[in-house]
């Protein structure tokens, strides 16, 4: 969750009760659900960066025929599936709807979480741009288009308000964090706030935001197989706003995203500031994502032209660089230090003594995982979930180092899933460092909260790595783990200890990712062309064979 801040906190952005939703959805086609062919991912391998770009066939549709229902209807996943679905689905559905938040009649996304027993709704009654994308796929999979459409539609026109924190003004195609709808009964009016960070403790943007936007109008088109939407002149350009932001040039020498600590789900002090794994898979995805929805013509083919070879240099970077497995953390354990030129092999200058002891005991010999973050004289060694699921489900990883990511999990099942699936990041901060690290965070303590706690909405995206791998045993078992718990602890948020056995000292109930998450997987696995929407099959193109300098075997 974006950090705790009281609800009457003041918001910059501009009332918007002067935008009509039903005027930008009057502009689209109604939807016809019989499914079209699925909105295609083009292969580098068709472009050229000379500027050749075109629209290439579709080679495959993962995707399976749906019918339109209503918000309000009860769960189409369970009427098709051959086996009778666990009870506590019904209340999962039951309990989503209950989060639907209303903008002039229209559903235009799922506040974050609804629990009365609370005292205090900080900001867990606002819709967050990241909570919603679980959500938003269980919609979709239940044949639920309209709600997503709306919330895309929305939160591109929040974009376009102007946004101030103290005197400075953002960039223009920043996403909000988040947004709250507010009913006046007595004026028969709505209004929505957005927020880009300006409330959120330590005033920090939500750099992912665009990209989860970016991916959710992807799923949404290769769902209902409705391109119109992704082409209208308003998504177009909301596409564009958010690349200009990470595609300017600067001072960087890295392809990667630099970014400010808590910019991301871990929006609090936790030392990924600098090139966290968790942006970079999702900045990897959005630029796939994009390039397969921008139109060729002028604008379009500028920016397809820049994703293009934004795409070559950040796949072998961070194949490159964020990898570790056996040998190379081996490598790294004997680097020299000191190199100059070209040739150096430690070519961020890593110390081999500022290696964790933990990791070399927590590496197995079969498997690997992309660490924490990569910049010069630091690595930071910890296992991120979301990286690592997102690496797979974009082709970041390859399928060598899609399957090794699965084989870690599987080794290391107590550490990483143990009694509540999933660890967001591995190992725990404790003691000095957790000081200096998080500045005495007392909320993101030792195995709770984005320290090493363990988060049910995780379990989504296990589940489609789980699939996409061809390891849906996997999936099965910790969704048969958290069918144990979830419904009768009340949702979570999240869980404390080692091996999540214990439901969060501040984790609120009712916690809508966590219902929309165990659902989504739910339905991957039931129906594993599900997966279409939210997977991109590897690209050849930027798939470089990764070499090794001169000085490699000195």
């Amino acid at each position: 969750m974006e950090s705790l801040r009281r609800v009457e906190s003041r918001c910059s952005v501009a009332d918007t009760d002067d935008f009509d939703l039903s005027r930008m959805l009057d502009k689209q086609p109604r939807l016809n659900i019989e499914r079209k062919r699925s909105f295609d991912d083009r292969s580098l391998s068709e472009l050229s960066i000379s500027g050749n770009f075109r629209h290439t066939e579709s080679y495959e549709s993962m995707l399976s025929p749906m019918a339109t229902r209503s918000v309000l209807d009860t769960p189409a996943s369970s009427s098709k599936n051959v086996f009778d679905p666990h009870p506590i689905v019904f209340e999962a559905w039951e309990s989503l709807r209950k989060s639907l938040v209303f903008f002039r009649g229209q559903p235009v996304g799922t506040i974050a979480a609804i629990d009365h027993s609370s005292e205090e709704v900080l900001n867990y009654d606002q819709v967050f741009v990241r909570d919603f994308v679980p959500s938003a796929l269980a919609f979709l999979m239940n044949g639920e288009p309209e709600i997503v459409k709306n919330f895309l539609l929305k939160t591109l026109q929040l974009q376009s308000g102007e946004k101030k924190i103290d005197r400075f003004k953002l960039g223009e195609g920043a996403m909000p964090a988040s947004f709250k709808v507010l009913h006046d009964p007595r004026r028969k009016k709505d209004t929505i706030i957005a927020d880009f960070g300006e409330s959120a403790i330590g005033r920090v943007a939500p750099v992912d935001s665009g990209f989860w936007w970016i991916i959710l109008l992807r799923a949404y088109t290769k769902s209902t197989g409705d391109l119109s939407l992704a082409e209208t002149p308003e998504c177009q350009k909301g596409m564009r706003l958010i690349l200009s932001l990470c595609l300017s040039e600067g001072f960087d020498t890295f392809p990667t995203l630099l970014c400010a600590d808590g910019c991301s789900m871990i929006d609090r002090r936790m030392g990924i500031y600098g090139y966290p794994i968790e942006i970079q898979a999702l900045f990897f995805m959005s630029l796939r994502c994009a390039l397969s929805m921008l139109k060729s013509d002028a604008q379009g083919k500028e920016f397809m032209e820049r994703i293009a070879r934004r795409l070559h240099a950040l796949s072998y970077h961070m194949r490159s660089y964020f990898w570790l497995d056996f040998q190379q953390l081996n490598d790294i354990y004997r680097y020299k230090t000191e190199e100059y030129s070209h040739t150096a092999v430690n070519k961020f200058n890593v110390i081999p003594d500022s290696i964790p002891e933990w990791v070399f005991d927590f590496m197995p010999m079969r498997g690997g995982y992309f660490i924490g973050n990569v910049s010069p004289a630091r690595m930071d060694f910890r296992w991120f979930a979301v990286g690592n699921c997102v690496a797979i489900l974009s082709s970041l990883a390859t399928p060598e180092q899609s399957v090794a990511i699965m084989d870690l999990i599987e080794e290391r099942w107590e550490e990483l899933v143990g009694e509540m699936p999933l660890k967001i990041c591995y190992p725990a901060i404790e003691s000095h460092e957790w000081r200096i690290v998080t500045g005495c965070d007392p909320k993101n303590t030792r195995w709770s909260y984005h320290n090493g706690g363990s988060w049910p909405v995780l379990l989504w995206l296990l589940t489609a790595a789980s699939i996409k791998t061809g390891r849906p045993q996997i999936a099965r078992r910790v969704i048969e783990l958290a069918e144990t718990r979830l419904l009768k602890d009340g949702w979570p948020e999240y869980y404390d200890g080692k091996l999540g056995r214990y439901i969060g000292k501040q984790a609120r109930k009712f916690q809508t990712w966590s219902i929309a998450g165990y659902l989504v997987a739910k339905m991957m696995l039931e129906d594993p062309s599900n997966l279409g929407m939210i997977s991109l099959e590897e690209d050849k193109a930027i798939r470089p064979v990764i070499k090794r300098s001169v000085s490699w075997t000195c």
